[in-house]
């Protein structure tokens, strides 16, 4: 019978998730590891396994053939060369938050195509200031919305955009969500940046993304142009981008995760009436994002058994 490993941290979903489990699929034996010291022992005949297995634990898994991965996007260590090197199969949860996220995006965009964090400044100080708003008003049906990273969340992303009446560009070397626009590859990112009136930003930390949202990209772009990033704090140079603010480099942005978090007391970017900060909580209060999880876990275990293919298949090379 395969055997399947639910690693710590163990909560009570988890806790859930193992009992369905060995309903649904009578022929699994699912194991929960409630103490990180006897994950070794159990992964040793494991052959499928929820959660991170360390590079000292690793050489010791032979049967190991489904690693389903918590986070679509990691932190750095997660992946390492020897886990690449490995024949396990890594699966992450994309594609689970991508209406939520998008929605999200929908919410910046809106509010600084309105100027709404002026006037929410307004109302906190009890002020009627018809004349809040600082920045140029955003006709969203003559905008131009330039997504990077057209996956599950930047194809809805640009679903719902179009909606709107935007234009709408895709960068993506690959995309894999259902995307229908002008899709052009990265290598065309900085050739494009001057057309777009919002910039958002959905891609993974990788080594490849780290920091890309730099002083100078913030120069390439519009100075009514809209940051916006939904993706990886460790993508943008926090730096770069208060400068750009406060220098009129781009009009505003639009923040959900940033290059340290929490970001700290007294950051620049808590003064600025330009921008909009949410604590990485885009998905934060979805309520069926666990049952879209277990439904993605219960799908892959299954296919352990049967011997059929994964689904959300992770490149391990790229992290992604």
């Amino acid at each position: 019978m395969p055997k399947y490993v639910m690693l710590p941290p163990i909560d009570d979903d988890i806790r859930d998730w193992a009992q369905r489990m060995r309903e649904e699929i009578p022929d699994l034996d699912v194991v929960i590891v409630d103490d990180e010291a006897d994950a070794a022992q159990e992964l040793i005949d494991a052959d499928g396994a929820y959660g991170w297995v360390s590079p000292e634990v690793l050489p010791n898994v032979e049967r190991l053939r489904l690693l389903q991965n918590p986070m679509a996007g990691p932190p750095v260590g997660w992946y390492y060369p020897e886990l690449a090197e490995h024949s396990v199969v890594v699966s992450n949860p994309r594609g689970i938050y991508s209406d939520h996220i998008a929605q999200h995006i929908m919410m910046y965009v809106l509010a600084l195509a309105r100027g709404l964090p002026y006037y929410s400044a307004a109302q906190a100080n009890g002020r009627w200031d018809t004349g809040a708003r600082r920045r140029g008003y955003v006709e969203l049906s003559e905008a131009t919305v330039l997504i990077n990273g057209v996956g599950g969340i930047g194809a809805e992303a640009a679903r719902l955009c179009a909606a709107f009446g935007c234009r709408v560009i895709g960068v993506d070397p690959s995309p894999y969500g259902d995307f229908d626009g002008n899709l052009v590859a990265p290598t065309e990112l900085d050739a494009r940046l001057p057309e777009a009136d919002f910039i958002v930003t959905t891609v993974p930390h990788t080594p490849e993304t780290e920091f890309m949202w730099n002083a100078e990209r913030f120069a390439l772009m519009k100075s009514s142009a809209y940051f916006i990033n939904i993706g990886r704090g460790m993508t943008c140079r926090l730096d770069d981008l208060v400068a750009a603010l406060d220098s009129g480099a781009i009009a505003g942005a639009g923040l959900d995760v940033y290059e340290i978090e929490p970001l700290p007391e007294g950051h620049p970017l808590w003064r600025m009436e330009n921008v909009i900060l949410t604590p990485h909580i885009a998905v934060a209060d979805a309520e069926n994002i666990p049952e879209r999880r277990f439904e993605l876990i219960l799908e892959n275990a299954r296919r352990l058994v049967e011997g059929r293919e994964f689904v959300n298949v992770v490149d391990k090379q790229k992290w992604y």
